[in-house]
This record gives structure tokens, sequence and C-alpha cells, in this order.
């Protein structure tokens, strides 16, 4: 399948922002929430978690989601691989460590 391209990780950014978006007023103050931990560094960019699950599970980026779980924030994210299977994973998006990995 080849690597994530850019157009698909503005994508996932979007979704990422709109996903923990509802309702609307709410949308914001999540929004702002997603802001306030990058800017203090509480976790790492999509963009650069992307970049590291990729070496190891190419393939096309089907779902992102950011959630707090077990006291930290957590990237839940899906994969399609190159035989069409989805790969699950959790990673740790203060240290982009891949805490979980699971397959349909």
């Amino acid at each position: 399948m080849g690597r994530l391209n850019p157009r698909l990780l503005l994508t996932a950014t979007v979704f990422l922002a709109v996903a923990v978006a509802m309702p609307q007023t709410m949308a914001d103050d999540d929004i702002e929430q997603v802001r306030k931990l990058r800017n203090t560094e509480s976790i790492l960019p999509l963009s650069q978690i992307l970049k590291k699950i990729e070496a190891s599970y190419p393939g096309t980026l089907l779902d992102v989601e950011l959630e707090y779980e077990d006291a930290k924030f957590i990237y839940e994210i899906e994969i399609l691989d190159a035989n069409h299977v989805v790969q699950e994973m959790k990673v740790d998006a203060s240290t982009g460590k891949i805490l979980t990995t699971e397959h349909d």
C-alpha cells in the first residue's frame, strides 16, 4: 500500500478535531483542550505519531481518536494494511509508545 500521504494526514488531523466535537458547544471546548495539550507539549503531534507507526504498520489510515484513559491521553489508530486487515492500536499520546495492537 505504501506510505501515508499528506492528504490522509490532514484528513486524520481534521477528523481528530471533529471527532471530539459533539455537540457543537462541546466542540469548541474539545478543540481548545487539544490546542492546550499541544501547546504545553503534553501530547505529541499526530503527524509525529503517524510517521513512527508507518515504519512498522504501513497502509491506509482509517480512523484516529484521542481519548483519556488510565490517567493519560491515548491515540486510538486504525490502519488498513496491504492484506486488507485492519490494524488497531493504542499509542501513548505523550511518548509515542505503542501500547497495544490487535487486528480484525
